[in-house]
């Protein structure tokens, strides 16, 4: 890479295209050499008797492996993997065989045919709810539509791909989907917003990516005027290009520093890199890609003064446009043609290819895109009539007669071309109102999708929270009957009395603090709890809880409250003293006799830090990532068999939250754990 830019700034410029032609041509031998290696691989393995699911594998590899040695090779092993998919009923690899034939056909720039091939491909992977496959047939559809120019069908495609990967938290497919739009904000001229994505994807740091990203940049650079810094990223895309055998490519590259140094007013190299692209497109008959540099050539023969080559070489490219239906190369052709005829002096056939360019364009892009044509359109009209008008004021002297006749036929047209502007303005503003309308329905739709969601998940926790509640509340129940029981029939001493007294005296504090819990979460979720903030005594109210909780949490643990007094804070009393109570009764839960649970405080300056320590058993660490997610409640018995719901750690969560705070949780397993959260100091 750095030695190709070496050149492009300390060699004449001439000596660059053949130092890059030799390198890929080296380059090239290379590839190829590896390329004959793997192929003469798979064609043993396709000699032997193998299963037909082993035998469709190999047949689709060595497609790809001839893909861009070989095109008509690789269909014919394609089809021949479809026939086979078709009469053993594989339907497995239907998905990725029509996929390997959209691609062979987008090598050869067929991209209708392409589009059709992706197509049945994505209905065949929707069968089969491969999400992996999804993403890939999703993007491939979204890559024929672009080459089409049709940007709107593009760009749903590749955010539908994007989703699905969003989905599974695959970061490469979002790179590629995000990637991707930003291509199609480039082709409409945001180029600022499709630098954006082409930088959020360039983040994912893929060695093989890369290039891509490296070309595109060049190519909005180039777009956007600064030809020097999109040069760099040219000429760097294409030296990484190289080292990846990224063949489709590297002429891609080549055409737009084609583009650079017509730019630069240097044709002679701008053709040379025309004609090393032309080489590297004719190898796959690619013939989209032979249209682009014939137009580019055109481009150049136009720009030194050589009309009837610079003919010759976009009519070809508009004759190969046709064939494959590629709307944008065919739109840049009718207007070349309008210019060159223009200035050969032929104004009526100037006029024919002005038109020709002006209708596909109204058919192929937005209003704002038609916008533009009925401004430009009035401009023209508008100058013709006023060259008519010139021309019959110098003869107003000799034909008075004609002038009026023509005043009165200037008059009738100009009228004729302000109600079709209030017309075409019309229709755009309507146009207008119709994609906001569209647009607030999509939000709408998208916000309906997620409360959707949301109340699944909801309702599941729900359905949880009631399982276990239902058990913990008739276990409490049940062994108060059993007792009174015992006691009717007189079967429990004097001496064993105070004995189970206090084992139910545990069993009913833990379902007060059940109920206690279950009621707060109820009326959270109602949002019916109205949060009254005041001043709040840290100290007073941790003493309170330590002397609420000590007689009653059934083993020797020491709890210390080293909050100094007087520390105040500005929240809702009821919801912290749940927070604090609940957070204590975690620590006591969670260490064994002879441990000890610390309460501190922190002063952090606008707010309180507010740790509850203790030295019990930790937790996991993959047990600390859930164990405030109200969708996955997490609950696990204490070391004195203690059980609980995994309800109050997340109210402590909600409470926190709606008091203006944030809550966390620091362990190592084995050696104690510090939950903390935070709480203004004043209003």
């Amino acid at each position: 890479m750095r030695i190709l830019e070496n050149h492009f700034y300390l060699t004449p410029v001439m000596k660059l295209p053949v130092i890059i032609s030799l390198v890929l041509l080296l380059a090239g031998g290379t590839a190829s050499v590896h390329a004959q290696q793997k192929i003469d691989s798979l064609e043993k393995v396709l000699k032997q008797e193998l299963p037909d699911t082993t035998h469709v594998k190999a047949l689709l590899q060595l497609s790809y492996a001839y893909e861009y040695v070989d095109v008509a090779k690789s269909r014919s092993l394609t089809e021949k993997a479809i026939e086979m998919i078709n009469a053993k009923g594989l339907t497995e690899f239907k998905g990725r065989a029509y996929s390997s034939m959209g691609s062979i056909f987008r090598v050869r720039g067929d991209y209708r045919a392409a589009l059709n091939a992706d197509n049945t491909a994505l209905e065949a992977t929707v069968m089969l709810k491969d999400s992996t496959m999804l993403s890939l047939c999703f993007n491939n559809v979204g890559y024929d539509y672009y080459d089409l120019g049709e940007y709107d069908e593009a760009y749903h495609y590749f955010t539908r791909s994007y989703k699905i990967a969003q989905l599974r938290r695959d970061s490469m497919w979002m790179a590629i989907s995000m990637h991707n739009v930003g291509r199609v904000f480039k082709s409409i001229g945001q180029y600022d917003r499709a630098m954006d994505y082409i930088t959020f994807a360039r983040k994912v740091n893929d060695d093989r990516g890369e290039p891509f990203s490296l070309s595109e940049i060049g190519d909005v650079l180039l777009r956007k005027g600064e030809y020097d810094s999109a040069m760099i990223y040219l000429l760097d895309g294409l030296a990484k290009s190289k080292e990846y055998n990224l063949h489709g490519l590297q002429p891609r590259n080549m055409i737009n520093i084609a583009k650079v140094f017509v730019k630069k007013q240097d044709m002679k190299t701008a053709l040379s890199y025309y004609d090393t692209a032309y080489m590297l497109y004719s190898r796959n008959n690619d013939r989209y890609g032979i249209a682009e540099v014939k137009l580019g050539q055109g481009l150049v023969q136009l720009a030194m003064g050589n009309y009837n080559t610079s003919l010759d070489a976009i009519q070809r490219s508009l004759e190969l446009a046709r064939q494959q239906n590629a709307n944008v190369l065919e739109i840049q052709c009718y207007q070349q043609l309008s210019t060159l005829w223009e200035l050969k002096g032929d104004y009526k056939k100037a006029l024919t290819y002005f038109k020709e360019f002006k209708q596909l364009e109204d058919t192929l892009f937005s209003q704002d895109m038609q916008s533009k044509l009925v401004r430009d359109q009035l401009r023209f009209e508008t100058e013709s009539k006023d060259s008519q008008i010139a021309v019959l004021s110098k003869q107003q002297a000799e034909q008075k007669d004609e002038i009026k006749r023509q005043e009165f036929v200037t008059n009738i047209l100009v009228v004729v071309m302000a109600l079709s502007g209030i017309v075409l303005i019309t229709v755009y503003r309507s146009g207008q109102r119709r994609r906001k309308i569209n647009m607030l329905l999509l939000q709408h739709q998208e916000e309906t999708e997620k409360r959707s969601e949301e109340l699944e998940r909801l309702n599941q926790v729900k359905d949880k929270f009631f399982s276990i509640i239902s058990h913990d509340l008739r276990s409490p129940i049940n062994a108060l009957a059993g007792m009174l029981d015992l006691m009717d029939k007189g079967a429990v001493t004097a001496e064993e009395l105070p004995v189970h007294v206090k084992e139910l005296r545990v069993r009913f504090n833990h379902t007060r603090t059940l109920l206690n819990n279950l009621l707060d979460w109820t009326l959270l979720q109602m949002d019916k709890l109205n949060l009254q903030p005041g001043k709040i005594d840290l100290h007073k109210m941790v003493d309170e809880n330590i002397l609420l909780l000590g007689p009653v949490q059934g083993k020797d643990i020491h709890i210390l409250n080293q909050i100094p007094e007087s520390t105040i804070s500005f929240a809702d009393l009821n919801t912290v003293n749940l927070v604090i109570r609940n957070l204590i009764t975690n620590a006591i839960k969670f260490t064994n006799d002879g441990g000890e649970v610390i309460i501190r405080s922190e002063d952090k300056g606008n707010e309180w830090l507010v740790s509850v320590r203790d030295n019990g058993v930790g937790i996991k660490p993959e047990v600390m990532d859930i164990l405030f997610d109200k969708t996955a409640p997490y609950t696990t018995r204490g070391t004195a068999n203690e059980k609980g719901t995994g309800l109050g750690l997340i109210l402590c969560k909600e409470f926190i939250e709606k008091n203006g705070g944030k809550i966390g949780v620091e362990s190592k397993e084995g050696d104690g754990s510090t939950f903390f959260f935070t709480l203004p100091k004043t209003q």
